[in-house]
């Protein structure tokens, strides 16, 4: 904020403390929860927190948690979520999660103490360089240096961090800034001298991305997490616009729920281990419609062989996306509802319908591809199936309003595919960054944004582990968290790449030494239940769902069970393995079974 931008009010403004202007200016942005851990450095904040009850404060029991809570309560609602942590260690704690919102474009606020200007640089007691830490790992960050810049500051990021593709923004407030007094005011408009993303693409553009689209024999919509980023209504034009085409439409991972699963026009998720018919209508396409995704390398395996033969469109509000991965014909910088609702106007208004060509053989190509029953798997009645526990939890949750969470690895993966997701906001999970421990802690944010609805984290016994800490926070605030741990004793993800890729070379992915699930969810007064009986997988669901507390479940499954299809590394997104194609019974699975 520069000198010009200041603003003298007409009459005095009220003399506030720094940790007094923090909670004055959140509650002005309607916040409603912080989630945080005090130390020496936020002190006088959480002293503030103290004598008011307008913002709740959730105590996580450690930072990271806090940054995944922030996120789950952000992706499940569409509003910033705001962290409080303090100094040194409390700030590095952080990271794991701020990098985490970065690469998922999840909007936060991270305030973190700092020790007092004065000592900053002489290696005082929890110094840590924060901002110079967190600046590759952030939208924006500020260290605070001016106690009447602390409200215009705390407006300014939340600007930041929700307008354009969001992300996180910390704000570093040395402790004296937080006890030192000065006049409350905002100086200027809550926005960025120079940050001003597109919210509308150009139109000549967006009319030539209509008739290349409205051009094609073989379209595709690939649609990615900035749809859900842009709001509800971005959902819905996807929709319309899918309706209207009559084109395929596929969802990246940070994309499910985008656009239903139910409907027939979804060919699954796409990537690594997306669908037979997703990935291959992917590359045989003439014309791709690309909306708010990103060609990640999860999506596009070998870059020189992805859809090589089709006309690429790209929609995106972040510039710097265009072209970054991947070469495109017809590049959109906008907001991915506003470029929808134009696109759709232009279609209509020009009767582009009625001049597409025909996609019967294209649908009946997409149809063979489906034939293929790519999710197929063999079920047992003597061990429970990994898949036949997810498919038997979307069953039983029927029409109640759940949100998913998610730790990272097979059981992601599974759920991704076996889980459907008919609307956004419900999906949580770490696409980007790949963190391990985020479902717990995610679970919880979306628990307190939304009481009345059925938060379940489904995890693995190696990933819960990461953050299994946040069971007391749980407990604590009496959250009616469900954790589905899909436990098969390794880190399966690990396990598997090391099956197909290191010839069976098992090197420290059997998780030894797991402890008792059951009874460390009775230790936080938690209830806990196991099942390894296939005929008793339906009533622990169902006991789980229907509990009205927090239930943590360890449902034993298949341990040696792979993630198909899969695109081994290297390879094109259209060579994919699937089940079939891989001998199941492999000498080296015997070393794996020895490891039990």
């Amino acid at each position: 904020m520069t000198g010009k931008d200041k603003k003298i009010p007409s009459e005095p403004a009220e003399q506030l403390s720094g940790a007094q202007m923090i909670l004055r200016a959140l509650g002005e942005l309607g916040v409603e929860v912080i989630f945080g851990y005090p130390g020496g450095a936020v002190l006088p904040i959480y002293d503030e927190i103290f004598k008011q009850n307008r913002i709740k404060h959730i105590l996580v029991r450690h930072e990271q948690a806090a940054t995944h809570a922030a996120e789950g309560y952000a992706r499940s609602t569409g509003k910033p979520g705001v962290v409080l942590v303090t100094s040194g260690p409390g700030a590095t704690n952080a990271v794991t999660g701020l990098t985490d919102a970065l690469m998922d474009s999840i909007p936060i606020i991270c305030i973190t103490g700092q020790v007092a200007r004065h000592l900053i640089g002489n290696d005082a007691f929890q110094e840590a360089d924060t901002v110079g830490i967190t600046r590759p790992c952030t939208k924006h960050n500020y260290l605070v240096k001016e106690t009447s810049l602390l409200p215009s500051i705390i407006h300014e990021a939340f600007y930041v961090a929700s307008h354009g593709r969001p992300g996180p923004v910390v704000i570093d407030v040395p402790k004296d800034v937080q006890v030192e007094k000065a006049p409350y005011q905002v100086f200027g408009p809550a926005e960025h001298r120079t940050y001003r993303p597109q919210m509308d693409g150009d139109e000549t553009a967006i009319r030539r991305a209509v008739h290349a689209f409205a051009a094609g024999e073989k379209p595709i919509i690939y649609s990615g997490g900035g749809i859900i980023n842009s709001g509800p209504e971005a959902s819905e034009l996807l929709v319309e616009f899918a309706k209207l085409t009559g084109a395929p439409v596929t969802n990246t991972l940070m994309g499910l729920g985008a656009y239903p699963a139910s409907d027939k026009q979804f060919v699954g998720m796409l990537g690594m281990h997306g669908t037979w018919e997703a990935n291959h209508a992917m590359h045989d396409c003439d014309v791709m419609l690309a909306i708010g995704s990103r060609f990640d390398d999860r999506v596009t395996g070998r870059v020189d062989a992805f859809s090589p033969d089709s006309t690429k469109i790209h929609v995106d509000i972040d510039l710097s996306s265009i072209n970054k991965n991947v070469q495109v014909d017809i590049p959109v910088v906008g907001d991915a509802g506003s470029v929808l609702k134009r696109m759709i106007a232009i279609w209509k208004e020009e009767g582009l319908g009625k001049k597409q060509p025909s996609m019967g053989d294209w649908w009946a190509q997409i149809e063979k591809w489906r034939e293929r029953n790519c999710l197929g798997y063999t079920d047992s009645t003597e061990v429970i199936m990994p898949q036949k526990a997810l498919e038997r939890l979307q069953e039983l949750i029927g029409d109640r309003t759940a949100i998913i969470s998610t730790e990272v690895g097979q059981h992601q993966m599974w759920a991704a595919q076996y889980l459907g997701f008919d609307k956004p906001n419900r999906w949580l999970t770490s696409g980007g960054l790949g963190t391990m421990g985020y479902g717990l802690p995610a679970a919880v944010g979306a628990q307190i944004a939304h009481p009345d609805a059925l938060c379940i984290d489904v995890a693995g016994e190696a990933s819960i582990q990461m953050n299994i800490q946040e069971l007391g926070t749980i407990a604590q605030y009496k959250l009616p968290v469900k954790v589905f741990i899909l436990n098969n004793e390794f880190m399966g993800m690990v396990r598997q790449w090391q099956a197909l890729s290191y010839e069976g070379r098992y090197s420290e992915s059997y998780s030894d030494s797991l402890p008792d699930f059951v009874a460390l969810a009775n230790a936080y007064g938690i209830k806990g239940l196991m099942v390894e009986d296939p005929a008793k997988l339906d009533e622990t669901i169902l006991d789980m769902i229907n509990h009205d507390g927090p239930v943590v479940v360890d449902c034993r499954v298949a341990k040696l069970e792979n993630c198909f299809p899969m695109v081994p590394s290297g390879a094109a997104h259209n060579e994919m393995i699937l089940s079939g194609d891989v001998n199941e019974s492999k000498p080296f699975d015997d070393e794996a079974l020895a490891l039990v």
